[in-house]
């Protein structure tokens, strides 16, 4: 784990700001993506990492990811044969 930096919450208008240490990298007018946790923690990066944080994310699950399919959904079973009458969305 890197450095550990602290920073301050203040009110801006009807806001509230994060203060953040220069020391972080970061420039005025830079935008940021900002990830809440369930846990309450955060996640951010630079907005213009994006792509480069989610191509990261390729070949990071294990081997036996969802071999067992989801489990947490359950659908019904749907007729897809009587939606030819009516028009494709557009």
């Amino acid at each position: 784990m890197g450095e550990e930096y602290k920073a301050k919450i203040f009110k801006s208008g009807n806001s509230v700001a994060l203060r953040l240490p220069k020391a972080l990298g970061l420039s005025e007018g830079e935008e940021v993506v900002l990830v809440p946790h369930a846990d309450g923690s955060f996640s951010f990066w630079k907005e213009e990492d994006t792509r480069g944080m989610f191509m990261s994310l390729y070949g990071s699950m294990s081997h036996g990811f969802m071999q067992d399919g989801r489990g947490d959904i359950d659908q019904d079973e749907r007729d897809w044969g009587s939606a030819g009458d009516r028009p494709a969305a557009a």
